[in-house]
């Protein structure tokens, strides 16, 4: 956590392309209004002050951006400044094999994907709710990574997508828990993400579970972190069971380590970021999240 004045603090403070990035401003019943570089900061009430959560694209440059928060009003209002960097992103490229029907498909698969791709924009349609939270994440299974963000995926040897999310390693029925608490808003058969639950958090914060063989959970209900949502299975564009999991924040994808990384509740230090073991490349998912 990086303090840049009595009442704010930042995490974390150098991120990469797609991490998400938390400011935090305490000790205020005033919204905060800020900015990092030219990115617009849309702060949401907590319990002692305010957050903003930030989704850096996959494509920001690297270097130093400045951090501008204003506080208070009238004669209280007062200007916080610091510096955020950004390293240079480190996505690898993967190579899969994927059969015919997956890159060239059918009218009626073309049809099913447009479909799955209107519940995808509607399910993500909402507004800038206060969080659905009170905790920070967590991992929806055991964190053996198969395939990290941001891999730059070949098809068949020609460049089709880049993966929005990572893939955690699993058996075919092992089980899938909510990272958080928040309302169900999509449970769905899906061509290329195959059986999908995602969950609204709050704040335009969503996390994507992909590729279940089972569902546990259905639309429209209020889930809490750590309950069973489904199974893990190979539904949909894969190449073997796993894990597809992914969180989007105000219409980007962003890498989902980062996000547990953050500790939302502000009480002592946060968690530090460990390094996560990777498994081999068994078990990829071919798939281009929505």
């Amino acid at each position: 956590m990086l303090l840049l004045g009595a009442d704010l603090s930042l995490q974390p403070g150098t991120a990469r392309p797609g991490d998400a990035v938390l400011v935090s401003v305490r000790q205020t019943d005033t919204a905060p209004a800020g900015t990092i570089g030219s990115w617009e900061l849309t702060f949401l009430p907590i319990a002692d002050g305010f957050q903003a959560l930030l989704p850096l694209s996959v494509d920001a440059k690297a270097g130093e951006y400045e951090i501008s928060v204003v506080t208070g009003r009238g004669a209280q209002k007062s200007l916080i400044v610091g510096t955020l960097e950004i390293q240079p992103a480190d996505f690898r490229k993967s190579e899969l094999t994927v059969s015919k029907k997956f890159t060239t498909p059918s009218k009626k698969d073309q049809l099913r994907s447009a479909n799955d791709q209107k519940a995808f924009n509607e399910a993500f349609d909402v507004d800038f709710e206060p969080w659905l939270f009170s905790q920070s994440f967590d991992w929806p299974r055991p964190k053996v990574i198969t395939a990290p963000f941001g891999d730059r995926r070949m098809f068949n040897g020609k460049q089709k997508s880049q993966h929005y999310g990572l893939d955690l390693d699993g058996d075919t029925g092992d089980p899938i828990y909510a990272s958080n608490d928040g309302e169900v808003v999509m449970v769905r058969d899906c061509f290329g993400s195959g059986n999908t639950v995602v969950i609204h958090h709050g704040g335009r914060l969503f996390t994507a579970y992909f590729h279940l063989s089972k569902f546990e959970i259905t639309a429209g209900v209020t889930v809490k972190r750590g309950q069973l949502l489904g199974r893990v299975g190979k539904t949909g564009r894969v190449t073997g069971p796993h894990l597809h999991f992914g969180v989007k924040l105000d219409g980007k994808w962003v890498n989902p380590p980062s996000l547990i990384a953050l500790d939302f509740d502000l009480h002592g230090v946060p968690p530090p970021v460990s390094e996560l073991p990777v498994a081999s490349d068994g078990g990829l998912s071919s798939d281009h999240a929505p």
